[in-house]
């Protein structure tokens, strides 16, 4: 029988945009895309660099370590970009920074794709989107496992790793987007044992020839220092609506400092990244110029993103069937 989710299609609404200026945002460059990429592998070098010099200073290290997790775990939200095959408009260094970076950070690119695509169709409509269910689980003791090195976050990220190596799905979710499709679920396999042996390798070399910081550096790069990427991420649906045809209602868009919002890879700009996912993101900047009167009222920094966050968070500890609704625009008419 085929599952009913395959058949549902959801009428999103989208702010009209003129065909002419919707083509141009929707162009990659490679340019720009190289800045972008290279400007985060540098400040993620720099930090190696630091970290190598002061390796024989554990009190000048473990800060130093601190900010070079900081910086590389947003390596996840490069793959999300690159998954979206809009950064660069060489489709192959495309496939070969999403596959370098998904190694980095211990991500299964099969995985992630095949569970986002659906995220995107159906975002916030439960069971057809499980990769973000509502309401929003954001504690302080969450922050602070990611702020520093936590082993069973590490432990869960290797024990599915291995599960996925050895063929096997877990969970609705994974069963759902894997279990009638042989071809995929061989790919997610292939990829998952890629990350086993890559990392086994990786590891194995550094040990044997004295090198235990590359493995903390490469290996173990994106399981500490992610309290930035925790407070960025985790503001893009919290609190939210579900169940809703537009995108304004259960995304949300925060205005973030220039440093911040090239390492999260622009994506703040959350309302427009779902509304027009092809846009690349070094784009999402002057298509919120284009289309934010017709947006809500968007929280400048994360300290009043945060702040309306957890007074709906709050409430809904007592009112769980709460959920923030933002006051929209008036719809424009024409005279």
């Amino acid at each position: 029988m085929k599952d009913a989710r395959e058949s549902r299609t959801i009428n999103w609404y989208r702010t009209p945009l003129a065909r002419e200026q919707l083509r141009e945002l929707n162009q990659a460059s490679d340019l720009k895309a190289s800045l972008q990429v290279l400007g985060h592998l540098s400040l993620i070098g720099l930090t190696a660099t630091v970290a190598w010099f002061v390796q024989d200073r554990v009190w000048l290290l473990l800060p130093v370590l601190f900010l070079h997790g900081t910086v590389y775990v947003f390596l996840l939200n490069a793959t999300h970009e690159l998954s979206h095959g809009s950064v660069f408009r060489t489709r192959v260094l495309n496939r070969f920074f999403l596959r370098l970076f998904c190694f980095l950070g211990w991500r299964n690119h099969v995985l992630f794709w095949t569970s986002h695509a659906e995220h995107h169709k159906y975002t916030l409509h439960p069971p057809d989107d499980l990769e973000v269910v509502l309401p929003s689980r954001v504690t302080f003791l969450a922050l602070l496992r990611v702020s520093l090195f936590d082993p069973r976050i590490f432990y869960a990220t290797l024990r599915k790793t291995v599960v996925h190596a050895a063929g096997r799905v877990e969970g609705e979710w994974e069963q759902h987007l894997f279990a009638d499709n042989p071809e995929r679920r061989r790919a997610l396999a292939n990829s998952a044992r890629g990350l086993l042996v890559g990392h086994a390798i990786l590891v194995s070399f550094s040990l044997y020839l004295g090198l235990w910081l590359i493995p903390v550096l490469t290996t173990l790069g994106a399981f500490y220092g992610g309290w930035l990427r925790f407070l960025c991420n985790n503001t893009q649906h919290a609190g939210l609506q579900d169940d809703v045809a537009d995108f304004r209602l259960c995304t949300r868009t925060v205005w973030l400092g220039w440093l911040t919002r090239f390492l999260y890879w622009h994506m703040n700009f959350h309302i427009e990244h779902h509304m027009f996912a092809a846009v690349p993101c070094y784009n999402l900047g002057r298509l919120h110029r284009a289309i934010r009167h017709d947006l809500p009222d968007t929280p400048r920094g994360l300290w009043k993103a945060w702040r309306q966050i957890l007074l709906v968070l709050q409430r809904q500890q007592t009112e769980p069937e709460y959920q923030f609704i933002p006051p929209l625009p008036a719809p424009v008419t024409s005279s």
